[in-house]
């Protein structure tokens, strides 16, 4: 008799679908590695998908995220850190994959500043795993994520691939520079089809814990002050999860290529003459942290205790996404409103924990 996992298994539209991908999605139990999986899932790709479960926070969250894609056919997991270099040449010699979208990382800018080198470990040494698994099996295009972070102490807004990125603020930001210039490397070296998207302040439901919109909404409840850093005078490009994921699909089924136009007297960061790209991937519409406090208020029917903060190391007072040349290639602009999103957040959150 099948178990009752199998049972509630949903079937796979076919074998192979015809145009579907074999994809292996690194990150899977993470905040948008899980909704990603489920959007490739859905559509009929075969899908790998790894991850560590690391306790940089609660793993019961990464593991509710992975039951829900554990009920897919054409899903399956391999438990591995990308840092680990004799456990990930076991997965690139077990498989053969179309694409691979790398979202294992170690996130946050604070943490970074008391645990430098777990950032070298997952984001370097990693990513550089991956790379060589790319190389050996000749991938058809490796689409990363990157970071709005590496904007650093740039301050011309909208923030656009096109501009100079040499002066991070972070350590983090440092490492997620560091993931694109070995990226093209590797597509220069080997011909690698390479994309890094620069992610811009990701929130929405089965967000991450350390994030400012599940801080606040569960101090909020439990009616505990909420830190609000650089006296609230912070705005961000948050951008739902819904229209990163749209993103993220539309560009890794258009392999990076090179731009016949890069010339090297004239050097454009966002492409190159080997076949890589950048792309921001952001709501193109900045959001004062206060607004984001009261949308997240009016959403609870509460109001928060507020605990005005400096700003911290490692922090940038704005950001806000050129999104032009996503827009140009794969048709494509976030545009999901704060006040929507908070509330789908919300939502969640209150069925989830409450």
């Amino acid at each position: 008799m099948a178990s009752t996992n199998e049972m509630n298994r949903v079937p796979h539209p076919a074998s192979r679908v015809p145009g579907s991908k074999r994809i292996l999605v690194t990150g899977a139990a993470g905040f948008i590695g899980f909704h990603l999986c489920r959007r490739l899932l859905e559509r009929g790709d075969q899908v790998t998908g790894l991850d560590n479960l690391s306790d940089y926070y609660d793993v019961s969250l990464k593991e509710s995220r992975l039951k829900l894609l554990d009920k897919y056919e054409n899903y399956s997991f391999e438990k591995c850190d990308i840092a680990d270099r004799c456990g990930t040449e076991k997965i690139f010699a077990g498989q053969q994959f179309d694409v691979l979208v790398n979202l294992a990382a170690q996130a946050g800018v604070r943490y970074s500043l008391t645990n430098p080198h777990a950032y070298i470990d997952a984001n370097v040494v990693g990513f550089m795993n991956i790379l060589e698994g790319c190389r050996q099996q000749q991938i058809g295009h490796l689409v990363y994520a990157s970071s709005s972070s590496v904007y650093g102490a740039n301050t011309r807004m909208p923030f656009s691939v096109h501009d100079n990125i040499d002066h991070p603020v972070s350590l983090y930001a440092a490492s997620k520079k560091a993931n694109e210039l070995m990226a093209h490397t590797y597509a220069h070296l080997y011909g690698i089809p390479s994309t890094g998207l620069r992610f811009f302040t990701v929130y929405g439901p089965w967000g991450r814990p350390d994030m400012a919109l599940f801080l606040f909404t569960r101090a909020i409840l439990a009616g505990e002050p909420i830190n609000v850093f650089n006296h609230g005078r912070m705005r961000r490009d948050f951008t739902y999860i819904d229209d990163i994921v749209e993103g993220v699909v539309r560009v890794l089924d258009r392999p990076a290529q090179s731009n016949p136009d890069w010339s090297g007297d004239q050097p454009d960061p966002g492409t190159s003459s080997a076949p890589y790209r950048v792309y921001n991937i952001g709501n193109n519409s900045p959001v004062e942290l206060m607004h984001l406090i009261g949308t997240l208020e009016q959403a609870l029917g509460k109001a928060a205790i507020k605990n005005f903060m400096p700003i911290q190391p490692g922090d940038v007072p704005a950001t806000w996404a050129n999104v032009d040349d996503l827009s140009a290639d794969v048709g494509f602009r976030p545009e999901t409103p704060i006040e929507a999103g908070v509330q789908k957040f919300v939502d969640w959150y209150l069925e989830y924990y409450v």
